[in-house]
């Protein structure tokens, strides 16, 4: 009797799901790496939700369409193999990809591998009964021996203390508080940053008739260089000596931590914090310089120090060199500021195991090779894992480098989970 309790104990463990926080691109890659490992897998959230309700209509992907496919456990999901069934021709480097074609791509991509995503939201995430239990918003509870969160960046976007008195008032806000920037037309709209973001919300901005102006720290704006040809193997190799190739762009920075993120979670965390701040350092795609030089005004270097309400509007006092101090009156404040990860703010976990998570100064997750966190069975990927593994996680090619690793790191959780209560140990 004792030794069928057992065996059912162990059984029953088996048989509980892994569960995937999250339908992104790595939710969804990870979701389809587990099932090829024949682990029993729940995932749970809108499919693409970030990219189509968190970012701005007209936006293209600053990855190019070589480093935009969604990582799978076997051929056929890349981005170009979804262009080639809708009947589309191959496209490279030169191909900015639209972020409606990629929203395509990756419900295509979800429709193929995850086709039952539940489209419920995670309302809380709980350790019980040595794993954990998920309320859904639906009113169930499911039990599960693994927990991948995948939840996007939106939870970390940073905006600035500063601004806060301007948010409460509908006076400031951050990029991905906005899906259609065309709302602002006609009204002056400052814009705090100097990256992607920022540039490319500053050019949809001014393209819908507002006004905008970036106020930016670094001292110019920095712009990629546009690709000497459509395919990287058309590269000279003196070219490609000088600067190698990578899916994050040529150059041997970039070359290093996107083939390297394994070697990169073994540096000294002062080395990894720098080489994330200024690897990929703020700039904007080689494509948007024509739409930012001379369309609007650009304030470089200025450091926004004071924001006030004012008759309506929003009175900025800015920083700039040698002491000098500026006024700027604007109608809206948008912090194109990024996403600083801290588990903290992730609200689908409980504080208890929230603070059960061992973090970088910080607040980001101290994760092992397979991304599994010092809770055991609960695991970080997309963002979260980049000041472990580096800038590729901020990127849908870190899929291919994450996902595998999470399936395998979770086969052998479950493994050796499993050998014990079978009294294998």
């Amino acid at each position: 009797m004792a030794q069928d309790s057992q065996e059912s104990r162990g059984s029953r463990r088996r048989r509980l799901p892994v569960v995937v926080v999250g339908a992104g691109p790595f939710g969804l890659a990870t979701a389809a790496w587990l099932r090829a490992g024949e682990a029993t897998t729940r995932v749970f959230g809108e499919p693409m939700e970030t990219w189509r309700t968190h970012m701005p209509d007209g936006m293209f992907l600053k990855s190019v369409p070589a480093a935009s496919s969604i990582s799978a456990p076997e051929d056929g999901h890349r981005f170009a193999d979804f262009r080639a069934e809708r009947g589309l021709p191959p496209v490279g480097d030169t191909y900015p990809v639209p972020l409606e074609e990629f929203v395509a791509y990756g419900r295509w991509f979800q429709e193929r591998l995850v086709p039952d995503v539940e489209r419920t939201a995670v309302r809380e995430v709980r350790r019980a009964d040595g794993g954990f239990a998920v309320s859904l918003a639906s009113g169930e509870e499911v039990a599960a021996r693994a927990v991948v969160v995948a939840t996007g960046l939106v939870a970390y976007a940073h905006r600035p203390a500063g601004l806060a008195p301007l948010a409460a008032a509908g006076l400031a806000s951050h990029t991905c508080d906005h899906r259609d920037l065309a709302a602002f037309a006609g009204r002056r709209v400052a814009v705090v940053g100097a990256g992607q973001s920022a540039l490319e919300s500053a050019a949809l901005l001014h393209e819908a008739g507002a006004q905008p102006v970036v106020i930016a720290r670094t001292r110019a704006l920095c712009f990629g260089d546009p690709p000497p040809t459509d395919r990287p193997a058309a590269r000279s190799w003196p070219d490609r000596l000088l600067k190698p190739g990578s899916a994050l762009g040529p150059g041997w920075s970039l070359f290093a931590v996107s083939r390297g993120p394994a070697a990169y979670r073994r540096l000294p965390r002062p080395a990894r914090a720098y080489l994330l701040r200024t690897v990929l350092g703020p700039s904007g795609a080689w494509w948007l310089r024509d739409r930012v030089d001379g369309r609007f005004p650009v304030l470089c270097p200025r450091r926004l120090v004071a924001a006030r309400q004012e008759d309506g509007a929003v009175r900025l006092a800015l920083a700039g060199p040698a002491g000098r101090r500026d006024v700027l009156h604007t109608d809206h404040v948008l912090a194109a500021t990024g996403y600083q990860v801290d588990v903290e703010r992730i609200p689908v976990l409980e504080p208890a195991l929230r603070t059960s998570v061992r973090t970088w100064p910080g607040g980001a997750p101290v994760l092992t090779a397979g991304f599994e966190s010092s809770v055991p069975g609960l695991y970080f990927t997309g963002l979260a894992a980049a000041p472990t593994f580096g800038p590729l996680l901020r990127f849908v090619h870190g899929t291919t480098f994450a996902a595998p690793r999470v399936a395998a790191s979770v086969a052998a959780s479950v493994a050796a989970s499993a050998s014990a209560s079978d009294g294998g140990g």
